[in-house]
């Protein structure tokens, strides 16, 4: 190994030894940093098999405590919508995922002084979070599947599963919640303790999912809201992507830009705010 190889792996903001890294003399891409970035954060997670159990478990006993219990107080009327809140709730712990997941990344990462550490790679600060965001979606799309997985065998019910529907629906829903989660990550960054405000929000997805329940027109335009109505039909119903009105993708795409938008745009504020302040590494 000559002296100047470590040197030209440094460079393409991978590093050596993970998985995403290129062979030695080529450069590093989005797709290395992608991969690399998916890697790390699986890794991580396994890594830590008790508390990544423990997630799991706590997903479907919360659930648990809403189905048995619902069954004890409402009887038939329980198990008379049954399917919307399997969906419901499966939407509600890929939001809850998503959020908390970039959030606590961020904040993390922030007490450990690893954050400055993004401005300095050769892809920039964005491309590295979006990345970060990326890996968290894939991770809590898998933790998700198992949860509703569980779900269906607790209840004996059945629903229907348009993959492609599923996912690119969901992925549009989550979105909006993703962006939070950006947003209260830069403001955890530049004010340290929001930890009041990030649970407060948490349980308003709740009422964002519940929102087509109340057929108010511009409850759509909210995140979650059009994302909610659309899933509920896809895996109740059987609806296809391409059997929606126009205008309801148009919504759903819509809104899943502009509150990822938003809150992208946060927490670059708040980061840039943060670092001309000097606090950015600051715990």
């Amino acid at each position: 190994m000559t002296a100047a190889e470590p040197t030209e792996r440094s460079d393409t903001g991978v590093g050596p030894g993970t998985d995403g890294a290129p062979e030695s003399g080529q450069t590093a891409g989005y797709r290395h940093l992608l991969k690399a970035v998916v890697y790390r954060d699986l890794l991580v997670w396994v890594r830590y098999p008790v508390d990544a159990v423990f997630g799991l478990v706590i997903g479907v006993f919360f659930f648990g405590l809403m189905f048995y219990g619902g069954r004890m107080v409402a009887g038939q009327a329980i198990n008379d919508t049954i399917e919307g809140l399997i969906v419901g709730y499966f939407l509600w712990t890929l939001s809850l995922g998503a959020y908390a997941g970039i959030m606590n990344d961020v904040q993390s990462e922030a007490s450990w002084g690893t954050l400055e550490r993004h401005y300095m790679t050769p892809f920039g600060f964005g491309p590295v979070v979006l990345a970060k965001s990326v890996a968290i979606v894939f991770r809590t799309f898998c933790t998700s599947a198992v949860v509703l997985a569980v779900m269906l065998l607790m209840t004996g019910r059945t629903l229907d599963l348009p993959v492609f529907t599923v996912i690119t629906v969901g992925l549009l829903a989550i979105a909006g919640a993703l962006g939070l989660g950006l947003a209260m990550g830069g403001l955890g960054v530049l004010y340290k303790r929001i930890s009041n405000i990030a649970n407060f929000l948490q349980f308003g997805f709740i009422g964002l999912i519940s929102a087509p329940s109340f057929d108010i027109w511009w409850t759509k335009f909210l995140p979650l809201a059009q994302g909610s109505a659309m899933l509920q039909q896809a895996m109740t119903g059987g609806v296809r992507l391409w059997e929606f009105e126009p205008t309801a993708i148009a919504i759903l795409v819509g809104a899943a830009v502009l509150y990822l938008g938003l809150g992208y745009l946060v927490f670059a504020r708040a980061t840039k705010r943060a670092r001309r302040l000097g606090v950015l590494g600051d715990y």
